[in-house]
C-alpha cells in the first residue's frame, strides 16, 4: 500500500465523519425533556471547571494513543518481541482481546442505545433492531473487501510470474524432443532439468505465500484502523461535547487507558504489515490525532449541542454500529483466529493456554472501563 493511498484512504473516511456529525447535532428533537432551572453563575463555572479537564484528555490522550501504537512497532527491533516469538502471540492475543471488548462491550451498546432512544419514532426504530442489522452488514462487508482484496492480490501475482513458468515448460518441450533423437542424453537432461524447475517452483511457492501473507496483514492494519478511528471521532465529540465535570473527570482516566489498550492492538497489526516509514507515521498520526482533534471540534459545537436531536442520534448510532461490526470481524477472524490455528500455537499447548489468559486478560481490562467510557 503506497503512502498516497493511506493518506487518501483515511482522509475521506476522517474529514466525512467529522464534517457529518457536527452538523448533525443542531437536529430538532422529536422529544422535550424537563431540565433544571439552574444559576447562570454555576453554569460558567461548571464549564469552566470542565474545560480545564477536556485539555487534560487531550494531551493524556495524545501522549497515551501515540505510546500504546508505537510499543509493538518499536518492539520489533528487540528479538524478544519479533513477531515470530512467542511473547508476541501473548501481546496480539492480548491486543485481541482489546479490541473485541471494545466492539462488544463499548461500541454496541452506545449504538443499541442510540438507534433506540425514546427521542427517535417508533416506526422504523423502535420496530426493529437496525443496530444488529447494521453491526452484520458491516462485518460481511469487511470480510468481503478482506476477500476480494487478497484474491485479487493473488491473482494478479501469478499472472506476473505466468511468462517465465510458460517460457521454462517451451525450454522442456524442446529439450525432449530433442531428446528423443539423442538417447541418454534426453534422460540426463531432462532430469537436471526436472530438478532444477522443481526448486525454482518450490522457491517461487514460498516466496509468493510470504508476499501474499504481508499483503494481507497490510489490508488488516488499515481497516482495522478505519474501524477504530470511527470509533475515536465520536468518543472524541461526545466527550467534548459535555459539560458536566462530573462526568468528564472519570472519562479522561477511562479514555486515556482506552486508546493506550487500542493503540497496542492497532500498533501489533501495523508491526505485522512491514509498512514503509512514512506509511507507519501516517497511521500512527491518525490514530493519535483522531481523538483529540475529535474532542477539540466536540469543545468548539458544545454551545449548540443537543444529546437528543434525532439526526446525531441515528448519524452516531449507525456509525457506532459500523464500527462494532469491523471491529469484532477483525478481532475474531484476522486476529485470534489466525494466531490461535497457527502451526507454531497449535504445536504448544502452553503457549494455547498463555494465549488464552492473556486475550481474557485484555477483554478484562477493557471490559472494566465500561464502567465510566
Amino acid at each position: 500500500m503506497s503512502t498516497k493511498l493511506s493518506i487518501t484512504y483515511f482522509s475521506l473516511l476522517l474529514v466525512l465523519t467529522l464534517l457529518r456529525l457536527p452538523l448533525s447535532v443542531n437536529g430538532e428533537c422529536k422529544c422535550t425533556c424537563d431540565k433544571d432551572a439552574g444559576d447562570d453563575e454555576t453554569g460558567k463555572h461548571e464549564r469552566s471547571e470542565a474545560l480545564k479537564y477536556k485539555v487534560v484528555a487531550i494531551v493524556s490522550i495524545l501522549v497515551a494513543s501515540t505510546l500504546g501504537v508505537l510499543i509493538p512497532i518499536v518492539g520489533k527491533k528487540f528479538p524478544c518481541l519479533k513477531p515470530e516469538s512467542n511473547i508476541f502471540f501473548l501481546i496480539k492475543a492480548f491486543a485481541a482481546g482489546v479490541i473485541l471488548s471494545t466492539g462488544f462491550v463499548h461500541i454496541l451498546p452506545d449504538a443499541y442505545e442510540n438507534l433506540t432512544n425514546p427521542c427517535l419514532s417508533k416506526n422504523p426504530w423502535q420496530k426493529f433492531p437496525f443496530t444488529g442489522l447494521i453491526a452484520m452488514l458491516s462485518a460481511i462487508l469487511t470480510m468481503t473487501i478482506d476477500a476480494f482484496a487478497t484474491s485479487y492480490y493473488t491473482r494478479t501475482h501469478l499472472i506476473n510470474k505466468a511468462t517465465p513458468e510458460n517460457d521454462d515448460d517451451h525450454y522442456q518441450g524442446d529439450v525432449e524432443l530433442r531428446g528423443q533423437h539423442e538417447g541418454h542424453l534426453h534422460v540426463h537432461t531432462h532430469a537436471t532439468h526436472g530438478h532444477a524447475h522443481g526448486g525454482i517452483f518450490a522457491s517461487d511457492g514460498s516466496n509468493q505465500t510470504q508476499s501474499s501473507d504481508l499483503f494481507r496483514h497490510r489490508i488488516v492494519s488499515q481497516v482495522l484502523e478505519l474501524g477504530i478511528v470511527v470509533h475515536s471521532v465520536i468518543i472524541g465529540i461526545s466527550l467534548g461535547t459535555n459539560d458536566s465535570t462530573e462526568a468528564v473527570k472519570p472519562l479522561v482516566a477511562a479514555l486515556t487507558f482506552h486508546q493506550f489498550f487500542e493503540g497496542m492492538g492497532l500498533g501489533g497489526c501495523i508491526s505485522q504489515a512491514n509498512f514503509k516509514y512514512r506509511d507507519i507515521a501516517v497511521m500512527v498520526l491518525f490514530f493519535s490525532l483522531t481523538t483529540p482533534v475529535a474532542i477539540g471540534i466536540g469543545m468548539v459545537i458544545s454551545h449548540a449541542n443537543d444529546e437528543n436531536s434525532t439526526k446525531a442520534l441515528v448519524v452516531e448510532g449507525v456509525f457506532n454500529a459500523a464500527a462494532a461490526g469491523i471491529l469484532i470481524y477483525m478481532a475474531l477472524v484476522d486476529l485470534l483466529a489466525e494466531d490461535f490455528m497457527n502451526p507454531v500455537m497449535q504445536g504448544n499447548l502452553r503457549l494455547q493456554f498463555g494465549a488464552t489468559i492473556s486475550l481474557l486478560l485484555g477483554t478484562a481490562c477493557m471490559s472494566s472501563l465500561a464502567k465510566w467510557a
